[in-house]
């Protein structure tokens, strides 16, 4: 039987806060030599920018969503950025992907499209009682 010769996908899905970078160290230090033979994906997907909590008029409205995407599109760059430069710390090439959408939802249809093996993901600080609540 031939080897495949297409690598296993892991993808480490990240946000701003510290224990998402605490889950992409940790997984760079107990898993970083699985990476090697794996592509690594580092994943964040924003909150599209809901302007109906904003009184607004017609006028000025398309502005002021295209100045509130490239705000969130920065972030979101900016927090890949961050996270590679991280891997790269440790001998680690990833990819970046940066997606508009809810998180839960887009890290999901994320694995299944990209065809993901292993998903690492931070706990946001919630133990075990509070994540079945």
């Amino acid at each position: 039987m031939a080897e495949s010769s297409t690598k296993n996908k892991v993808m480490v899905a990240i946000d701003d806060s510290e224990f998402s970078e605490y889950a992409l160290t940790w997984a760079l230090k107990m898993l970083g030599s699985t990476f090697v033979d794996s592509e690594l994906l580092i994943y964040t997907a924003r909150t599209p920018v809901d302007i109906s909590y904003f009184y607004v008029s017609s006028w000025g409205t398309a502005e002021l969503i295209k100045e509130l995407n490239e705000i969130e599109n920065k972030a979101a760059l900016d927090l890949l950025k961050k996270a590679k430069t991280t891997c790269s710390e440790y001998g680690i090439t990833a990819e970046g992907i940066a997606e508009i959408g809810d998180p839960k939802v887009a890290i999901c249809n994320a694995v299944e499209k990209l065809n993901v093996q292993l998903l690492i993901i931070g706990s946001h600080g919630r133990g075990a009682l509070n994540r079945l609540a």
